[in-house]
């Protein structure tokens, strides 16, 4: 096989005629990051006009081969060939590389090598800019040295790997299925559990988020049964306030520690602040076990509980339990009802935001205190239960995607040949 630099066989980011012929009122179909995945979770539905999408874009048409250029989406192996646009043209997120194949490449041929294991690799070493914010340049893309078998063979390669990553990738979706349904049944176990459903005498609920309740369960409102209390950031431009931290603080970054529900005490914090701080500011200490809620952008609706004393920015609520009410209990409430927080409270197109009038209104149903306990019980052995399938099925799609690209990676680069592997249940 000849080494030819990909350059010489397709053009990256090149200029989309096709587009700039269309009116500024004619549809085409909008791809956000989120949309781009391989095999059948491509999401093509989203469409914009020409005009909605004319600067700040990427353009590409029917054909094109798709390469995210941005960590960790890079490292996925996410890149497309993409079929199939409203009108043959297309456009999404900036960040995205278009690589156009040329007539002496075939374009799945294309897209099989951008999903090789050594590309990947040496896509990750040539990433530039700030930690987490790094990308690929489309330098890397033009000087890529591709080993070149003939047209016919490149055309072979195909479509055994396209037969071959087809049958991965109906696993893997079956598999998506699979957790979808177990991330449902845990909604709903914990929606079930604080409603008390295992009690019969029962009545209609006015909660917004719960059908019935048992009878003799109160709804009470939550600023009576705990502290409601918030946070504040001490003034950076005063050096002197974040000397000698040493309170941990709350930030809306600390909420991916708790935002897939298994972790329910917070400890660690990326930043803290100090006693000067703290007493210069609106900020508070609140005791270990108040519970917080995140009221912004992204991580609105989201809640933990403090493991230690700790303080808060100002994008949080907080409430420091008093006697009848279980902190436990609060926050499975609060993670039931967090559909109905983001759908009727969260206001704001771009970043959501949960005002502090509309979480002091907030209700819960109030079963007595033993009964509080062993409800948070029963949630806990629920979860436990499905969270180990759900780690055995991410098992199994992770190996998965190994097998994926190692056999991408061998038939590409000649390490097999594929005429005779063809029908071997190499899959299997």
């Amino acid at each position: 096989m000849t080494a030819v630099r990909l350059r010489h066989l397709a053009q990256v980011n090149p200029l989309t005629p096709a587009f700039d012929r269309l009116n500024d009122e004619d549809h085409l179909t909008f791809l956000p990051m989120e949309a781009v995945w391989p095999g059948d979770r491509l999401d093509t539905t989203r469409q914009r006009t020409k005009a909605s999408v004319a600067t700040g874009y990427t353009r590409f048409q029917d054909g094109d081969v798709l390469v995210p250029k941005i960590t960790p989406t890079f490292e996925a192996g996410r890149a497309i060939r993409i079929t199939g646009l409203l009108g043959g043209v297309g456009a999404g997120t900036t960040e995205l590389h278009v690589v156009r194949p040329g007539p002496s490449i075939d374009p799945r041929f294309l897209l099989h090598v951008v999903n090789t294991h050594s590309f990947l690799k040496l896509g990750e070493a040539e990433m530039y800019g700030v930690a987490g914010q790094q990308r690929v340049p489309d330098s890397f893309l033009r000087d890529l040295r591709v080993d070149l078998p003939k047209l016919e063979e490149q055309r072979r390669i195909a479509d055994f790997l396209d037969a071959e990553t087809s049958r991965i990738d109906a696993l893997v979706s079956t598999e998506q299925r699979v957790l979808d349904r177990l991330a449902e049944r845990r909604k709903s176990g914990v929606v079930a559990a604080v409603s008390g459903i295992e009690e019969a005498d029962r009545r209609q609920s006015t909660l917004p988020w719960l059908e019935s309740i048992p009878e003799s369960w109160p709804e009470v409102r939550i600023g009576l049964l705990a502290r409601m209390g918030s946070g504040h950031t001490p003034s950076r431009s005063r050096p002197e306030w974040w000397i000698g931290c040493d309170i941990p603080w709350i930030t809306t970054g600390e909420v991916k520690q708790v935002r897939n529900d298994r972790i329910e005490e917070l400890y660690e914090t990326r930043e803290k602040i100090s006693k000067l701080g703290l007493e210069n500011s609106s900020a508070e200490l609140h005791p270990a076990g108040t519970v917080f809620l995140c009221r912004t952008a992204a991580s609105a609706g989201y809640s933990g509980i403090m493991g230690l004393d700790m303080a808060t920015s100002q994008d949080f609520a907080t409430w420091t339990c008093g006697p009848d009410l279980n902190s436990y209990y609060l926050l499975w409430c609060l993670r039931a009802m967090r559909p109905d927080l983001l759908g009727r409270l969260a206001m704001g197109s771009t970043h959501k935001t949960i005002y502090v009038p509309d979480l002091q209104m907030l209700r819960i149903p109030l079963p007595p205190l033993e009964s509080q306990i062993r409800i948070v019980k029963t949630i806990r052995d629920r979860n436990t239960r499905i969270d180990v399938l759900v780690d055995k099925v991410r098992r199994q799609m992770s190996l998965l995607a190994e097998r994926r690209q190692a056999l991408i990676t061998a038939a590409v680069t000649g390490q097999f040949d594929v005429s005779t592997a063809s029908g071997r249940g190499v899959t299997e």
